[in-house]
């Protein structure tokens, strides 16, 4: 009698960056029969809470054994904390960074002098400005479609998403851990990140409009043993 069990399928969490619903991985797509998709949503911090704390909050909702983790921008960040309190598999960041050292210049000015707090986040219904501090670039062509990926606006989460950031310490990163990065980034721009997979021609929001390169290289980048960049 032929064996007919089933191969066991790789769970595969999409955590998306500041502000952003999982809507931002919805052309994303991975063959069903190798890969179970599970899509994290930001949950509201309170003000006091720390990036390790909330971390702690979002493992919760991991119910598989030995997942995949993957997160973009600021939510690269979120699972590399994650990754330190649950086994997985492989732990692949986006548009974002892997330790201290690759932030940027400016966001390291803003942890001595206290300037990010200085930044207008009480305008968070402001799409284009949202889009900015999130994405990094001027959406007004694209606005109703960004209206729609950016489904977070509370102005208390936005200003603890930044500071979270801004303060963010990790000297070394996570072992194997993936970095895919674009050579077009300015939220962390790619002079600053270092040892990852270079995207050309690809900006801060490569995870909607690179989307075909993704569903090309990603299952191979899961699958692939010891594939750290």
């Amino acid at each position: 009698m032929l064996n007919s069990k089933r191969p066991h399928k790789i769970a595969v969490y999409f955590m998306p960056g500041m502000a952003a619903g999982p809507a931002i991985f919805e052309h994303i797509k991975l063959d069903a029969s190798r890969f179970e998709c599970v899509y994290l949503e930001w949950e509201l911090p309170t003000p006091k809470m720390t990036l390790q704390e909330y971390a702690r909050l979002m493992t919760r909702h991991i119910v598989h054994d030995n997942p995949v983790l993957l997160g973009v921008s600021f939510g690269g960040i979120l699972v590399q904390e994650m990754a330190r309190m649950v086994h997985v598999k492989k732990t692949i960041i986006v548009s974002s960074v892997k330790c201290t050292a690759e932030l940027p210049k400016k966001m390291l000015f803003a942890r001595y002098t206290k300037a990010h707090k200085l930044l207008p986040t009480g305008l968070v219904n402001n799409v284009e400005l949202l889009a900015k501090y999130a994405f990094g670039e001027a959406v007004t062509k694209r606005l109703k479609l960004y209206e729609r990926y950016l489904s977070v606006r509370d102005k208390a989460y936005l200003d603890w998403c930044i500071d979270k950031t801004v303060n963010w310490k990790q000297e070394h990163p996570p072992a194997g851990l993936v970095h895919i990065h674009g050579d077009k980034d300015t939220v962390f721009p790619l002079a600053n990140p270092t040892n990852c997979l270079v995207v050309k021609n690809a900006t801060h929001t490569m995870i909607i409009h690179r989307a075909k390169w993704f569903n090309e290289h990603l299952p191979t980048i899961i699958l692939q043993e010891n594939s750290s960049i």
